[in-house]
């Protein structure tokens, strides 16, 4: 029997924990329901994933964003930090924005946050220096799938017990990576490479053994640090490590959601995490030959304090968003509107909502311009908020134009002290649950 089973907490962050799982598999939910946007379909050859907004009375209304500045700072000095490194330079031009055009639209971006503009005055400021982009999303008119994702909070232990059996491995000495991270494969005794085995053969064959991290109560829980990508581990003693991704094995993900419909295990219409689990909780031989149809394989590192995305920067909560690396501009400020689960009263609804955030991280199954995650923070209502996230939405790139300093007109004379911006998250922004304080 597995421990999940048993723990009377786990259906409520396990409902955060496959969103991209279920997000991959089930297509538009409209009120059409004539077609389903394929959220992942690939751009066609030689189109980028942006296109400039011509007409800026097309642009969005970007007041309802102008809020939690403090988080947004510190979101853009990351992007700031990561742009610094030499290695960034490689992923620009992207189209005709250059590498110096995306550093200088950050600070240009940080002096606003600093000198106290209301938000009345956030469109006019972007509209006299910016240049704002569309993503063409899945339909080349802009839908944007967003979904969320988050950190959970595990029981674990540095070494196997009774309790804690189930490992996530760190990077093998054998897998060879490119320069960008990527996995090229596995180098055998002869030097040569061949690919890297799947999970399925990672698991069956326990090739891995001695390359242990770190020890979980069972092997859902594993599967759900493998798709978030990140978890925070406590440990017997009270300590809180964070184990974060550090590589993975080359394959492309792929949904157990999806194998349990194509098998007739669960109907299409009634997919969920929770039915998921129900199936599972009475078929617990099932788990391992399901998770193992999904051959990609993550191994992780510890690190210490916030858990850091893939340009290896810190993630802040509902402003770092995952998107396909090899079609977005890394590090880059964004601005997305759609409609998302928030806390309100200790309430959950969906609402409106609209904010800007910064282009940080990627996921297995963030693929094309029609998909965007969102990062919604640590512990259990995260984890709920992450998986009740499902809306189309649009998201929108925003570059300063070269050589072209803000008007000193728009700035308001008396901007107050350095950081004086209102950083008070409003009712209509979610205020997600930190576990590990």
């Amino acid at each position: 029997m597995f421990g999940w089973i048993e723990r009377p907490m786990m259906k409520k962050w396990i409902l955060g924990g496959l969103c991209l799982s279920l997000a991959a598999l089930t297509g538009c939910q409209t009120k059409r329901a004539v077609t389903r946007p394929q959220y992942d379909r690939p751009l066609p050859p030689g189109q980028l994933a942006l296109r400039k907004i011509e007409d800026p009375s097309k642009y969005p209304d970007f007041t309802g964003g102008w809020r939690d500045l403090d988080s947004l700072k510190s979101a853009i000095r990351s992007s700031l930090n990561y742009l610094s490194k030499a290695s960034s330079k490689q992923y620009f031009p992207y189209g005709q924005i250059t590498h110096a055009q995306a550093v200088a639209g950050l600070n240009e971006f940080l002096k606003l946050l600093d000198a106290g503009v209301r938000p009345e005055e956030i469109k006019g400021l972007i509209l006299a220096s910016f240049d704002v982009y569309e993503s063409v999303g899945c339909d080349d008119q802009g839908t944007v799938l967003f979904t969320g994702y988050y950190t959970p909070i595990f029981d674990g232990s540095y070494e196997p017990t009774a309790e804690f059996k189930y490992p996530l491995y760190r990077v093998p000495q054998d897998l060879v990576k490119g320069a960008d991270g990527q996995a090229l494969g596995r180098r055998g005794a002869d030097g040569k490479l061949t690919p890297y085995p799947s999970r399925a053969e990672i698991e069956r064959s326990g090739m891995l053994k001695g390359q242990e991290l770190i020890w979980l109560s069972n092997s859902f829980e594993t599967y759900i640090a493998h798709v978030q990508g990140s978890a925070k581990v406590r440990l017997p003693d009270g300590q809180i490590v964070t184990v974060g991704y550090a590589a993975n094995n080359g394959h492309e993900y792929a949904s157990v959601a999806a194998q349990l419909v194509e098998d007739g295990k669960i109907a299409s219409d009634r997919i969920s995490l929770a039915t998921m689990i129900d199936y599972f909780e009475a078929h617990p031989d099932q788990v391992d030959p399901y998770i193992q149809t999904n051959p990609r394989f993550l191994f992780f590192q510890t690190s210490e304090g916030t858990p850091r995305g893939s340009l290896n920067e810190p993630v802040t909560p509902w402003r770092t968003i995952a998107t396909d690396k090899s079609i977005f501009p890394r590090g880059c400020l964004a601005f997305l509107t759609t409609t998302l689960p928030q806390v309100q009263d200790d309430q959950i609804s969906v609402r409106k909502y609209d904010g800007f955030v910064l282009d940080q991280d990627t996921g297995g199954a963030i693929r094309a311009a029609g998909r965007c995650d969102i990062y919604m923070g640590e512990g259990d209502q995260a984890g709920q908020l992450a998986g009740q996230t499902y809306q189309e939405g649009r998201l929108y790139y925003l570059f300063v134009r070269p050589q072209t300093p803000t008007p000193k007109s728009l700035v308001p004379a008396d901007p107050g002290p350095l950081g004086s911006s209102p950083s008070v998250p409003p009712s209509n922004m979610a205020t997600p649950s930190n576990g590990a304080n």
